[in-house]
């Protein structure tokens, strides 16, 4: 927990506290560069998972990234738009303090941050550190590596982020900070001309037999890769299942 930010992480919002900490956090750390490093990552990835050691690694890097993108986008964005809270998160920065269970624990900083001096003009600029300063960069690599579009990484981040932005909607936010947060999800470039990954990653849609709209991701995670492993709630290809997609016996 980062002392500043503790009346931020409490209540429905205090386990998002528990995954960022400080340099003087006495568990150890890696930095970017160590945690990514080959013979590391794959590490990482065995203890996370070892019964998927012989499956499609592509899946399997999929999943675990899951946990990086929710336990690093979640707590940046709730501070940023509840405090005005500007992180030190980029890929530099950081360092991730891991579990036995080869997730990131917490992200370690240098600093706690400070507020914004002058408002930020975006969305983009608002979050320019976290999204272009250190997933742009993580994602980059663990798609180079292991031969995943960058599309399925920036699909989960899209998700998390879509699902925090609606969590911490209910708080009395500034209309403001708001609106530009959503500014990621509904822009197809970035101020500088762009793509932006994030455009339009979460929708939703009318489904049969629902009363409601159905909340959907724009592209699949490909957890269904791994062998017991079934499509997701909010996967698109539920109603027209991958080819050779067989659900018998698979978990959620």
């Amino acid at each position: 927990m980062i002392p500043a930010l503790e009346p931020l992480f409490k209540g429905p919002l205090a386990p998002l506290g528990a995954w960022l900490a400080l340099d003087d956090d006495p568990r150890p750390a890696l930095s970017m560069a160590e945690y990514l490093n080959g013979d590391q990552l794959g590490d990482l990835l065995q203890r996370f998972a070892p019964q998927y050691a012989n499956a499609d690694q592509r899946g399997l890097v999929s999943l675990w990234g899951k946990y990086h993108f929710m336990r690093l986008v979640a707590p940046t964005v709730a501070a940023s738009l509840l405090m005005n809270w500007r992180l030190p998160v980029s890929f530099d920065e950081i360092a991730v303090i891991v579990g036995d269970d080869g997730l990131p624990s917490a992200f370690q900083l240098p600093h706690q941050g400070s507020v914004w001096q002058s408002p930020p003009s975006d969305g983009f600029a608002r979050f320019d550190t976290l999204f272009a300063g250190h997933l742009d960069v993580l994602i980059r690599e663990l798609a180079a590596r292991y031969k995943v579009a960058p599309k399925v990484f920036w699909s989960s981040v899209g998700h998390y982020y879509e699902w925090i932005l609606g969590e911490i909607g209910t708080l009395g936010l500034a209309p403001e900070p708001v609106a530009q947060a959503r500014q990621l999800l509904s822009e197809r470039q970035r101020p500088d001309g762009t793509r932006n990954p994030l455009y339009d990653m979460v929708r939703y849609v009318p489904r049969a037999g629902q009363s409601t709209l159905h909340r959907q991701r724009k592209h699949c995670c490909i957890r269904y890769l791994l062998p017991d492993k079934a499509l997701c709630d909010n996967c698109p290809h539920l109603d027209k299942p991958p080819a050779g997609y067989d659900p018998a016996g698979r978990n959620d």
